[in-house]
C-alpha cells in the first residue's frame, strides 16, 4: 500500500520518501514472510491502473482466479464460479507484486526509497519526524503530510493511541495458519486447475489454494492453535490430514508436507479497527495500518489499494488542502471499513458452509434470481470483487435481498408441506 502511494503521490508531482524498514526486497533470494497469498480484484485493479499497471501488465505477473473448487472429503471437486459475466480475480505473491511496484516508483524521479531505516516518531503539530537509520543514528526530517502504512503493527497508529479520544479496537481470530506448498507435478504443469481458488473444509479447518505463475500452489493452513500444538509428530499430522484432507497428501508428497508443516509456526490473525485515520492536517494512516482484516474475503490489500485511490481523489477535490482532505478521507473510509472488517470474518464461515444442503439451495436460489434480474439482484462477492460499490452499501442491499429470499424459501417450504398434505389425504 505504501509503494502505491508514493507512485500515485509522485504522479502529482508530490516529493516523496519512502522509508522501509526491511532490506530491498529485490535482494531476498527466497522471500518467506508471513503472508497469504494475495488476491487483486476489481478495486485493486482501478488503483493499479492509476500507475501505469495497466491490465495486459498484471496478466504478465499474475494468474487469473475464475471461481472457487471446493475439495470435499470423498475425493470430488465442486466448482463455485466467482462471477457471472465472466470477470475475474488474479493471484500474486506479495513479493512479485512489490518488486513490479517498486520498479514503477523508481522511474518517478519525485521518489526516493530509504531502505532499514526504522521509524521513530513524529510531532502531529508541526510534522517533523525520526527514522533510525541503518548505522544507527537518528535522522529528522520535517513532511507536509506524514502518512503511515507500516502494517498490522503500526508505530505510526501506536504513537496515534497516546492522544485522547483515539477509539482502537483489537481482535485475533481463534485460529492460526501456516503455509505448505504444492509443487508442479513432473511434467511441470499445475497438479490442480490453474484458474481457481481451491479449498478444502473440515469441522474446524480449512485449506485455502492458490496458483502461482511458477506452476506451484501456495496452501493456507488455517486452523485452531490447539490443533496445531496437539500436532506434534508426523504420524499425528499424517493421521489430521487423512481424516480431514485425504487428497491433498499426494499433491503436496508426504515428506514435502511433513518438511514443510514443521519448519514454521503458525501465524496469528488479526483484525484491527481504529477511529480517526488522521491528526490534524499533518498525519494519516492507511491499509492495514488502519484496518487490519481477516483475509477471507481477499479485500485486504483491495481495500488498502482502495484506500490510495481515494485519498488521490480527495487530494484533486480539495485542491490539496490537508485540512480538508483528511478529515473527508476518515469520514469516508470509516464506516466503510468496519463493515468490510466484519464481512471479511463472516466469509469465514461462509466458506465452511459450502457443503450444506441449505446453503446450496440458497445460493442457487440467489444466482437464479441474479440471472432474471440482473440490474436489480446483486450478488455479494460480485460486487464485493468487481464492483466499486461501497462495502456498506454492498452490505445493505444484500440484507435486504437476505429476507426477500428466507421469505421465497419459506414460502416453498409451506407450499411443499401443502401439496405433500393434500397427496396423502387422497390416498
Amino acid at each position: 500500500v505504501g509503494t502505491l502511494c508514493a507512485c500515485m503521490l509522485g504522479n502529482k508531482g508530490i516529493r516523496v520518501k519512502v522509508y522501509e524498514f526491511r532490506d530491498d526486497i529485490r535482494k531476498t533470494k527466497v522471500y518467506k514472510g508471513r503472508t497469504i497469498n494475495l488476491t487483486i480484484s476489481g478495486r485493486g485493479i482501478s488503483a493499479l491502473r492509476l500507475v501505469g499497471i495497466d491490465d495486459e501488465t498484471l496478466k504478465k505477473f499474475t494468474i487469473p482466479v475464475r471461481g472457487r473448487i471446493l475439495h470435499t472429503q470423498d475425493g470430488t471437486r465442486r466448482p463455485f464460479p466467482t462471477d457471472r459475466k465472466g470477470r475475474c480475480c488474479y493471484s500474486v505473491t506479495r513479493k512479485v507484486l512489490l518488486e513490479t511496484l517498486i520498479a514503477v516508483a523508481e522511474k518517478n524521479p519525485n521518489i526516493q526509497f530509504f531502505y532499514k531505516h526504522k521509524f521513530l516518531r513524529c510531532c502531529f503539530k508541526t510534522g517533523k519526524y525520526q527514522v533510525q537509520g541503518p548505522d544507527g543514528n537518528v535522522i529528522e526530517d520535517k513532511a507536509d503530510l506524514l502518512i503511515g502504512c507500516d502494517g498490522a503493527h503500526s508505530a505510526v497508529r501506536e504513537q496515534m493511541m497516546n492522544r485522547s479520544r483515539f477509539n482502537y479496537n483489537q481482535s485475533y481470530f481463534e485460529h492460526g495458519y501456516i503455509e505448505l506448498c504444492i509443487p508442479p507435478t513432473e511434467s511441470g504443469q499445475f497438479a490442480m486447475e490453474p484458474d481457481y481458488l481451491h479449498f478444502w473444509t473440515a469441522k474446524k479447518l480449512l485449506i485455502t489454494g492458490m496458483p502461482n505463475t511458477d506452476c506451484t500452489y501456495t496452501l493456507t493452513l488455517i486452523m485452531p492453535f490447539e490443533i496445531f500444538e496437539q500436532t506434534k509428530t508426523p504420524e499425528k499430522l499424517l493421521r489430521l490430514f487423512r481424516e480431514n484432507f485425504p487428497d491433498a497428501i499426494p499433491l503436496i508428497g508426504k515428506e514435502k508436507l511433513i518438511a514443510d508443516f514443521f519448519n514454521v509456526s503458525p501465524n496469528a490473525m488479526v483484525t484491527i479497527k481504529c477511529n480517526s485515520y488522521h491528526v490534524g492536517d499533518k498525519v494519516l494512516i492507511m491499509g492495514d495500518a488502519a484496518h487490519a482484516m481477516l483475509p477471507f474475503n481477499g479485500q485486504g490489500m483491495n481495500s488498502g489499494f482502495e484506500d490510495c485511490e481515494i485519498l488521490s481523489e480527495l487530494l484533486s477535490t480539495y485542491n490539496y488542502d490537508l485540512r480538508e482532505v483528511l478529515p473527508a478521507f476518515s469520514k469516508c473510509r470509516q464506516k466503510d471499513i468496519e463493515v468490510l472488517c466484519d464481512l471479511s470474518k463472516s466469509a469465514y464461515h461462509a466458506m465452511k458452509q459450502h457443503t450444506s444442503k441449505k446453503f446450496l439451495m440458497r445460493n442457487r436460489l440467489d444466482e437464479f434470481l441474479n440471472k432474471i434480474f440482473p440490474k436489480s439482484w446483486m450478488l455479494l462477492n460480485s460486487e464485493i470483487n468487481f464492483s466499486k460499490l461501497q462495502y456498506a452499501k454492498c452490505l445493505a442491499r444484500k440484507q435486504a435481498q437476505d429476507k426477500i429470499l428466507s421469505t421465497l424459501l419459506w414460502s416453498v417450504s409451506i407450499i411443499g408441506i401443502f401439496v405433500t398434505t393434500a397427496m396423502v389425504a387422497s390416498f
